[in-house]
């Protein structure tokens, strides 16, 4: 008889504690309620990037002078610089330029260290694909100048604090 009333008395307390446990979560959730929403609706509603954001490379064919600094100093060795030798005046001539954004993990060293500024970061982050040989930008597309997100009406900008 005494095991059955202590046995009860632990069930009781038992059931106490997980009610008391099951309270306290539903409150924390409750809590969670008057927050503000953390996501946000992507195609239609676009967060603006900050001043140091490193997008896609933009490449400008008519300064750059294919010293070829940017190779040297890239982590691995990903800008492709095709030049020709021009005798006559004994300077290279630029024929290809391109960049794997595959490959690219965006630190900035060749923009950094080009000495003619031909090279700078833009705020572009949307380079999604179905085929990653669609990432191999030639100088022309590098040369492209991305759309700004501020002047796009049809989405709605926001920024982080």
């Amino acid at each position: 008889m005494f095991l059955m009333v202590t046995r009860l008395m632990n069930y009781g307390q038992q059931t106490i504690r997980a009610a008391r446990y099951i309270g306290q979560s539903f409150m924390i959730t409750l809590s969670h309620t008057n927050r503000l929403p953390v996501t946000i609706q992507y195609p239609y509603e676009k967060l603006i990037t900050s001043e140091r954001f490193r997008g896609r490379i933009h490449f400008e064919f008519d300064k750059c002078i294919a010293c070829e600094v940017c190779v040297r100093v890239c982590p691995i060795d990903l800008p492709v610089v095709d030049w020709k030798l021009e005798t006559d005046i004994r300077k290279k001539r630029l024929l290809n330029y391109s960049i794997d954004f595959g490959i690219c993990i965006f630190c900035g060293n060749c923009v950094e260290y080009c000495p003619t500024n031909c090279l700078s970061m833009t705020e572009e982050y949307e380079l999604s694909t179905y085929d990653r040989h669609d990432l191999n930008y030639n100088q022309i597309a590098l040369g492209r100048l991305p759309m700004s997100v501020i002047n796009d009406y049809t989405i709605r900008t926001i920024q982080i604090k």
